[in-house]
């Protein structure tokens, strides 16, 4: 959103409330999202919450987002891609590992509980899966084409599908997280990326000695 934008629905605030008038209203909320998160359970954070933390109204949050799903998926969405970025090494077989091993990090670690909620929400949730699938997994599997993407022609196949090589690196893990049997570890990571890796490099590409 253009900062022209951002400007005018500033201006719209309430004065009576003392609200500052700049034009950063959406990272105030996307972190106030955030701390709720690390704060409280997801079923528990209001839109009320969330505007009352980020001293801005509920109409203003209702511009940019439809729900509070919404902005509590994008404010993890956006923390984890500036921890998390998807590493590019130049190695393809690191790049995998690093990715894979990034992603069991973030499930294991002390967000792992907030993204685990997002899954079992969208279970019975039908907009929060919907929110699920176009704010996280559609905007960051889209990022993770682009990483694969560099490797086509060199270490990956020509004609392999970017789509099924993601479904097939990341689909394990989703397994094991939802039937919660098996434990989630880099050694389970590099097991999955060796055997994909089988299945799409170029015959006779040699990785470099550190990624092997």
């Amino acid at each position: 959103m253009h900062m022209g934008t951002l400007g005018k629905i500033a201006v719209e605030e309430p004065r009576g409330r003392g609200r500052p008038r700049d034009g950063d209203c959406r990272e105030r909320i996307l972190r106030a999202g955030l701390e709720l998160l690390e704060e409280s359970s997801f079923a528990d954070i209001t839109t009320d919450s969330i505007a009352e933390r980020a001293g801005a109204s509920k109409a203003t949050i209702y511009r940019w987002w439809p729900n509070k799903a919404s902005v509590l998926i994008e404010a993890l969405r956006e923390a984890v891609a500036q921890e998390l970025p998807f590493p590019d090494t130049g190695d393809l077989r690191q790049d995998i590992r690093l990715q894979l091993r990034n992603f069991i990090k973030l499930l294991t670690g002390r967000r792992g509980r907030i993204f685990k909620a997002f899954i079992a929400a969208a279970q019975s949730d039908p907009e929060v899966a919907q929110t699920f699938e176009a704010v996280w997994r559609h905007p960051r599997r889209a990022s993770a084409k682009v990483a694969l993407e560099r490797h086509r022609g060199r270490a990956l196949r020509e004609d392999i599908d970017l789509d099924v090589v993601m479904d097939a690196l990341y689909g394990p893990v989703y397994y094991r997280l939802l039937v919660g049997r098996g434990a989630l570890s880099e050694r389970y990571a590099d097991s999955i990326s060796d055997i994909v890796l089988d299945g799409i490099v170029n015959r006779g590409y040699e990785f470099t000695p550190e990624a092997k």
